[in-house]
C-alpha cells in the first residue's frame, strides 16, 4: 500500500500504540532480567569467600611444607599465609568490580529500551 491508501492514525491511536509498545518493552526487560534472587546473592557471596579462602589456604599449606623441609629463622607459613590472603582479597575485589561494571553497563543499556 502506498501512503495515499494507508489509513491515517489519529493522535489518540498513536499515543495508545506508543503506550502499548512501552509496556511491552518493560515486560520483556523484566522477563530478561528477572527479580534478584536470594540464592543468586548467596552464591555470589560464597564465590567471593572461596576466592579469598583458597589462595590463603594454599599459601599456608605451602608455608607449612617449606617450614618442614627448610627450617630457618623465618616462618614461611605466616609469610605465605599473608601473601595468599592478600592475593585472595585482590582477586575478590577485581571480580566484584568486574561484576559491578557489567551490572552497571547492563542497567545503562536497558534504560534506553
Amino acid at each position: 500500500m502506498n501512503e495515499a491508501q494507508e489509513p491515517r492514525k489519529t493522535e489518540g491511536q498513536e499515543a495508545f500504540s506508543r503506550e502499548v509498545e512501552q509496556k511491552a518493552q518493560r515486560k520483556l526487560k523484566a522477563q530478561r532480567h528477572g527479580p534478584p534472587q536470594v540464592w543468586h546473592g548467596l552464591g555470589m557471596m560464597g564465590l567471593v569467600g572461596w576466592s579469598v579462602a583458597v589462595p590463603t589456604l594454599l599459601g599456608a599449606a605451602l608455608g607449612l611444607w617449606l617450614d618442614r623441609h627448610y627450617p630457618g629463622g623465618r616462618s614461611w607459613t605466616l609469610a605465605l599465609l599473608a601473601a595468599g590472603l592478600a592475593l585472595g582479597c585482590w582477586n575478590a575485589w577485581r571480580w566484584v568490580a568486574k561484576e559491578a561494571k557489567a551490572i552497571s553497563e547492563n542497567d545503562d543499556n536497558g534504560s534506553d529500551e
